[in-house]
């Protein structure tokens, strides 16, 4: 089993004012757990720099030329109340696009059955034309338009377990029958959207919102609700959207998972992946604000994926 993860040190150079919490060292955390020698098996590369003509597959072009001549020469700017950019967000929102292209890249060539993008800024709240909730570009939305485009792929999901709703992927997603966006997370929090009855234009959105403070009996009973109707889908690639913010530990929500559930869902969604597509999965970092919960959470995906046990 070949496991892939995609990074590059660029995504260390977007940084944020004191006391943000999508700050350098979240990757800084993921990528020490991912250095233990349990992980010596990983195939590593470097995210190459997507293309304007990649972004815009998801967006439109002008809003991706708007938004990257907004990145400041020096200091920050601010891209939305929470949404922060400095001189190296520029690159690092590029990185970070361009590493869900080249995994999935990597995963339809077999040079690896699955793959992790340890990237930042996030991405599943960024809209067609908005940059919000700490996220630049759509990263699974733009792989997953790529998977199309490039590969002629028909039937892609996305499954996001991120504890706040991915607004983004969902506008991006939801008047097309052949993508799939199914989410499970908090309701009620930021951003507001991921209600059962946002359904999409085909019943291909799925949202199974949970209450402030479930566990892991509940997560996992959401979770198995999305499967089945990712299972009705027959997905030829499946993304998932890997945020950490669900966990007991983390500071910006009130779920109470913990990291073996993430690896639960992990191996849950891989015998999906095994039954449809060949196994062909791709994860991107979303969420995860407490920095020892999102290493080992981190680390515990990173492992299903690798099938350590």
């Amino acid at each position: 089993m070949t496991t892939a993860l995609f990074t590059h040190p660029a995504c260390l150079a977007h940084e944020t004012p004191p006391g943000h919490p999508e700050r350098v060292a979240r990757l800084q955390a993921v990528l020490r757990a991912l250095d233990d020698p349990r992980f010596e098996g990983l195939l590593r590369r470097e995210a190459p720099l997507a293309r304007v003509d990649e972004i815009a597959l998801a967006h439109p072009r002008d809003h991706v030329t708007a938004l990257l001549a907004r990145v400041p020469e020096t200091g920050f700017a601010p891209l939305d109340a929470d949404t922060i950019a400095c001189p190296g967000t520029g690159e690092a929102a590029l990185r970070a696009a361009g590493a869900g292209i080249a995994a999935a890249d990597a995963v339809m060539a077999g040079e690896a059955d699955n793959a992790f993008c340890a990237i930042r800024p996030p991405g599943h709240h960024a809209e067609p034309r908005t940059a919000m909730g700490f996220c630049l570009f759509n990263n699974v939305a733009v792989a997953a338009h790529h998977l199309r485009m490039v590969h002629g792929l028909h039937r892609i999901a996305v499954i996001d377990w991120d504890v706040h709703h991915g607004n983004g992927t969902q506008a991006i997603f939801e008047h097309d029958h052949a993508l799939f966006y199914g989410s499970t997370h908090q309701m009620p929090l930021y951003p507001g959207t991921g209600a059962a009855q946002e359904r999409g234009v085909a019943g291909n959105i799925v949202n199974v919102p949970l209450p402030p403070g479930a566990g892991s009996d509940q997560f996992r009973e959401a979770f198995e609700t999305l499967l089945d109707r990712l299972e009705r889908f027959e997905p030829e690639f499946i993304l998932l959207s890997a945020g950490f913010d669900a966990h007991a530990d983390d500071p910006l929500a009130d779920m109470a998972l913990s990291e073996e559930d993430f690896a639960w869902a992990t191996r849950e969604i891989m015998e999906v992946a095994d039954r449809y597509c060949g196994g062909r999965l791709v994860s991107a970092l979303e969420g995860g604000y407490d920095l020892d919960a999102l290493a080992r959470s981190a680390a515990a995906h990173v492992a299903a994926l690798m099938r350590l046990g």
